[in-house]
This record gives structure tokens, C-alpha cells and sequence, in this order.
């Protein structure tokens, strides 16, 4: 299973890395990983939009769900068949909001493997015949950034950006008329942007730079993608 893995997954985006690395004028590590990550979540972004859609539309029929809590009152079974049926109705999937982050979790974490491998001696053995082997990795970004050890301004640049993102996130989320309590995931939305942020903070603050851009790249383009979403559904 580890080999399937490694051959399936790992190995093609960190050759993506090294390729678009050894295409860059100067060979600046950090400029190749905020490419890598564009074109990840740019492959990714469908999920996404059907991701945010499912909670804009479960958002919607929040308070219809709440009806039916009160009307079936004590018998489950007789609500859980009216749910899926005001499901149905409304043509929404439960799960449509899972699925996308479920699919995204073994890419997330390849690029987790890729930043903290690709940076070690011995990692390029696993480049193909065609990549260009340029036997050794400048570390440093941008002319200063030291993308092989952790750097508390980009870990806090990032948390800021999460928080930010979750904002984003509970504006989407919310109906005209709704409130926290007759949403749950707007509530748990709400509890982690004051939570989740921090948590990001204190995860980045040791780990290298070179997985942090990513995390911070990724963060900002589902900013601008969240936004997007929310202006053209508004």
C-alpha cells in the first residue's frame, strides 16, 4: 500500500515540484511551490465550488429542518424520513459538503510528504528519467526566506489568512434571517474561526517555511475562490 502510494502520489507532484523548479530563471524553491499549489488547487477547485454550493443550499433549508425537528418531535424514524424527503425536494446532498474535503485529505497530505521530504538529502533518487536532476535544492526563497526551517511571520501570516478564510466562510454559510442556532454548521463555523486559526498559528510555528507557503497560498486562493462564489450566488 506504501509503494502504491508513493508511486501514485507522491511521486508525480514532487517531479511537478523539481520540473517546475528547474523551469523557474534563478531556481527560486519558493516561487515553485506557490506554482505547484495554484496548479493543485486550480485541479481541485470544482470540488471546492460543489463543496461551498452544498453549504450555501444546506444553510438555506436550515430552518425547515428545524420545522420538522419540532414536528416529529420524539420519533426519529418519521424524521428522518421527512429530512431526506425536504433533501430530495430541495435536490441536496448531505454529504456534498464532506465528499470534496474527503477527496482533498490524501492530497493534502502528499504535499505534507513532499515539503518535508523533498527538502532532505536523497530525496531527488526519487525524480524520474526525464526530470532534470539539479543536485541540490537552494532552500532559500525569494532571496531571503529559508524554506527548510520554520518561520514565525509566516506561520502568523498564516493563521491571519485562516481567520480571515473563515470569516469568508461564515458569511457564505449564512441565509437571510439565519442564526447560529438554527444552523449547526454555521455554529461550528463560527466556534472554529477562533479556534482554527490559533491551532494553524501554533502547528506552522515549526514546521519548515516550504510547507507553510503552501499552507498560506492554499488559504489565500480559498479567499479569493470563496468570495468569488459568494458574489455570484448572492
Amino acid at each position: 500500500m506504501s509503494n502504491i502510494f508513493h508511486e501514485a502520489l507522491y511521486r508525480p507532484l514532487f517531479n511537478l515540484l523539481i520540473g517546475i523548479y528547474n523551469s523557474i530563471p534563478g531556481q527560486d524553491l519558493a516561487i515553485a511551490i506557490i506554482l505547484l499549489t495554484l496548479i493543485v488547487k486550480i485541479v481541485l477547485s470544482p470540488l471546492s465550488v460543489k463543496m461551498f454550493k452544498s453549504q450555501k443550499a444546506m444553510s438555506a433549508i436550515q430552518p425547515k429542518i428545524k420545522e420538522l425537528q419540532e414536528k416529529h418531535k420524539g420519533d426519529k424514524q418519521a424524521f428522518a424520513q421527512a429530512q431526506m424527503g425536504l433533501f430530495k425536494e430541495h435536490n441536496v446532498n448531505p454529504l456534498g459538503g464532506c465528499l470534496p474535503i474527503l477527496i482533498q485529505l490524501p492530497v493534502i497530505w502528499v504535499l505534507y510528504k513532499v515539503f518535508m521530504n523533498g527538502l532532505k538529502d536523497g530525496s531527488l533518487d526519487a525524480l524520474y528519467s526525464f526530470i532534470h536532476n539539479p543536485g541540490t535544492i537552494n532552500t532559500v526563497g525569494f532571496g531571503f526566506l529559508d524554506l527548510a526551517h520554520a518561520n514565525p511571520v509566516l506561520a502568523i501570516a498564516t493563521g491571519v489568512a485562516q481567520a480571515i478564510q473563515s470569516w469568508i466562510s461564515i458569511k457564505l454559510q449564512k441565509t437571510q434571517g439565519s442564526k447560529p442556532d438554527d444552523n449547526p454548521a454555521l455554529k461550528m463555523t463560527q466556534n472554529m474561526m477562533y479556534f482554527f486559526p490559533i491551532m494553524i498559528v501554533f502547528i506552522s510555528w515549526s514546521l519548515p517555511a516550504g510547507l507553510v507557503l503552501y499552507w498560506l497560498t492554499s488559504t489565500l486562493w480559498s479567499i479569493l475562490e470563496q468570495t468569488y462564489i459568494k458574489r455570484r450566488h448572492a
